[in-house]
């Protein structure tokens, strides 16, 4: 149980740590069209984001996929990108849709993909040569969803505080944090071009 709980810190820790927060961009990119009262929505969002990166960290750690890390790096802030700008064109009526919310799961699902990757390393880093990595990569992905909750739970509050609160327009709370998110994804692609 040790192990266990050694890894669900490292999941965690990873996920809240602030300087990997292109992870947290695109939890918080995901979470922005969403309120309080759709909690249900956006559990099955960050689940669906956790499903899409475990298979691919399972896969990359046990050495089943070899993707150039640098495309990874650089894919990342790709998919925080492509999650904030089509915020950008979701109108009042879609943001109180259910219909119109799908894309986000399928962003969440397929983008997890990208992101378990970008994972894989620093998991293969603390593995090491540990021959039987299953209950150590359940427990890292139990530990990143825990942290993926307590984000999304702060963030909705923030929502509740400015639109349920303050009055702000839930339109104008995912503009304003859609486009400062896809702001900084720009900045990162800059950085992490690998050409």
């Amino acid at each position: 149980m040790s192990t266990f709980k050694a890894y669900f810190l490292e999941g965690l820790d990873h996920i809240l740590d602030i300087n990997g927060y292109d992870h947290i961009l695109f939890v918080l990119a995901l979470a922005v069209i969403y309120l309080m009262r759709d909690w249900r929505k956006v559990l099955i969002l960050i689940t669906a984001f956790t499903i899409g990166h475990s298979i691919t960290l399972a896969l990359s750690t046990l050495d089943y996929v070899k993707i150039n890390p640098e495309l990874i790096e650089f894919l990342i802030p790709v998919t925080i990108f492509i999650t904030a700008f089509a915020n950008l064109f979701k109108k009042e009526r879609d943001l109180k849709s259910t219909g119109k919310m799908q894309l986000n799961y399928i962003f969440a699902l397929l983008f997890g993909l990208i992101h378990g990757l970008g994972f894989s390393n620093y998991l293969k880093a603390i593995l090491g040569k540990n021959s039987s990595i299953v209950m150590e990569l359940l427990a890292f992905n139990v530990g990143l969803e825990v942290g993926q909750i307590i984000i999304v739970l702060v963030f909705l509050v923030l929502s509740f505080i400015f639109i349920d609160l303050f009055g702000m327009k839930r339109r104008d709370w995912v503009l304003i944090v859609s486009s400062a998110i896809a702001g900084i994804a720009v900045t990162i692609m800059m950085e992490t071009k690998f050409w």
